[in-house]
């Protein structure tokens, strides 16, 4: 008999986890491991520009990746273009860890980050659409958590070759062991059903109606179980009525009445400013950064494991609070947290500069990890389930593609430039991202609603013109969707339901 209930549920969250860990693992393996002897012998000292362009060309592959699924991840489904881009990502982890010059390196992260852009855009909606409402985003939060164990166990596994092996494979063998967790992913989706929500949009019924149904582990024809797929189907129905989620509706000057072109432009917004609030200049340079505060390689290797232990158990906080406070609320304190705690490094790290002063370089590396544990809390815990929830079904996969590419071409522009400020513009690095964070508070608290407790289907209504809020829904089904502050009170339909 095939899974059901929670174990179906269990293994498709183990699914998405190793996606969110072979993200994690691929970010931070090269902050581990380019500043030993092995990386720099065998590509011959590169120049810090020429560094930069290593390790942030992956970023450009992720976006291309990105891009590719935007067109092809509809048709293919959630699973099967998950499982193409794990194939495509292995055969670029391979590519990367036999090569020796700089060109065929930054060749072969092209290929791999191909790949991990198709993994990246899709992992977040397939657990978005099999979750229940209720404690969706402690699943996806989660998922990050598995994210900050990938970057953790990259440091300590850059951290042990770096300093105890000598030769090529000193960063070959960290590189090359993102392969168990590629085939992991593969093996993982030939076990899973495809979402019920994607086979509904796509004519698949009978087979949607079943996965519910084993997802829910009832009959399929269980009350609960049709109630689900009657909702899902009500909101197909809807979307196509106005035309959400068509090409033509993306490049038109008007938006459709379900504003989905405003709801693309929110998630496009926060997978951007995440990235340009500094977060990967940090998790990729780390020790770089550490350096600056008066630590020696060896040293600033070791914090750096140590930094990255803390990101993975901070991420265990949003577990128990995104749920519960919900999703603006955590954005908007912790990110103007993290704006003050990038003023407070700069004035640090202008007295380790200026004086050389021990106490500030401790207090530097002192705050680095406070800002951590507010980026896990807050902006990372958000911005992988808020897209998601926000996107309409039939344009999930295409704005979920697109967004996602928004945050690669930014983390590529941050970690391109991050080695080349460091070393020209020092302490103010530190001050253009504390402005960009405080940028980004007004533009949240004013365009993003509460998600929280909300089912997908009637995510819609947060954005949804008053004609088919008036017209669309019987009225006994209707209770109020009048939005305060960005939170809508006492939503409810009749069709609603508690699980998934």
């Amino acid at each position: 008999m095939p899974l059901q209930g929670n174990a179906l549920l269990a293994l498709i969250t183990c699914l998405t986890a190793t996606g969110f860990l072979l993200i994690g693992y691929d970010n931070g393996v090269f902050g581990g491991v380019i500043n030993g002897t092995g990386f720099q012998k065998t590509f011959s000292n590169p120049s810090p520009g020429l560094l930069g362009t290593i390790v942030a060309i992956y970023e450009i592959g992720c976006f291309a990746g990105s891009i590719m699924t935007a067109f092809i991840g509809d048709r293919l489904g959630r699973r099967k273009t998950i499982l193409l881009g794990a194939v495509i990502m292995l055969a670029g982890a391979g590519f990367q860890a036999g090569v020796s010059s700089a060109g065929a390196m930054i060749a072969a992260r092209i290929v791999a980050g191909i790949g991990m852009g198709a993994i990246n855009s899709t992992c977040p909606i397939l657990m978005a659409e099999v979750s229940p409402k209720a404690s969706r985003g402690r699943y996806v939060a989660a998922q990050l958590s598995t994210l900050n164990l990938g970057i953790f166990l990259a440091y300590w596994v850059g951290y042990g070759f770096t300093n105890y092996v000598t030769g090529s494979i000193q960063w070959r063998i960290p590189v090359v062991l993102q392969s168990v967790f590629i085939i992991v992913i593969i093996v993982l989706c030939l076990a899973i059903p495809e979402s019920p929500r994607w086979d509904l949009s796509h004519g698949n019924n009978e087979r949607a109606l079943e996965t519910l149904a084993l997802l829910n582990a009832r009959p399929s024809t269980d009350s609960l179980v049709l109630e689900q797929y009657q909702a899902i189907d009500e909101a197909v129905q809807l979307e196509r009525s106005v035309g959400a989620g068509t090409w033509a509706g993306f490049f038109s000057w008007k938006d459709d009445e379900l504003k989905s072109k405003r709801r693309l432009f929110i998630a496009c917004f926060l997978q951007a400013a995440q990235q340009l609030g500094g977060i990967n200049g940090i998790i990729y340079y780390a020790g770089t950064l550490l350096k600056t505060t008066g630590l020696n390689d060896h040293n600033a290797s070791l914090v750096s494991g140590i930094l990255f232990t803390w990101f993975f158990i901070a991420s265990f906080i949003p577990w128990f609070l995104i749920d519960r406070v919900g999703r603006r609320p955590l954005l908007l304190v912790c990110i103007s947290l993290m704006s003050c705690t990038f003023a407070a490094q700069a004035g640090l790290i202008w007295k380790v500069e200026t004086t050389g002063s021990k106490a500030a370089g401790a207090a530097a590396t002192a705050v680095l990890f406070l800002y951590m544990g507010l980026f896990t809390t807050g902006f990372q815990a958000v911005v992988w389930v808020y897209p998601s929830e926000i996107l309409p079904l039939q344009m999930r996969s295409k704005g979920s593609s697109i967004s996602t590419a928004a945050n690669w071409i930014c983390n590529f522009a941050i970690v391109e430039m991050t080695p080349s400020a460091v070393a020209n513009i020092g302490y103010k690095f530190y001050i253009i991202f504390a402005i960009l964070n405080a940028l980004w508070v007004p533009v949240i608290y004013f365009l993003c609603p509460e998600t929280v407790g909300l089912a997908l289907e009637e995510v819609d209504f947060l954005f949804a013109s008053s004609r088919i809020r008036k017209a669309d829904l019987p009225k006994d089904d209707l209770n109020y969707l009048e939005l305060d502050n960005g939170v809508l009170h006492d939503f409810k339909l009749d069709t609603a339901v508690d699980e998934v």
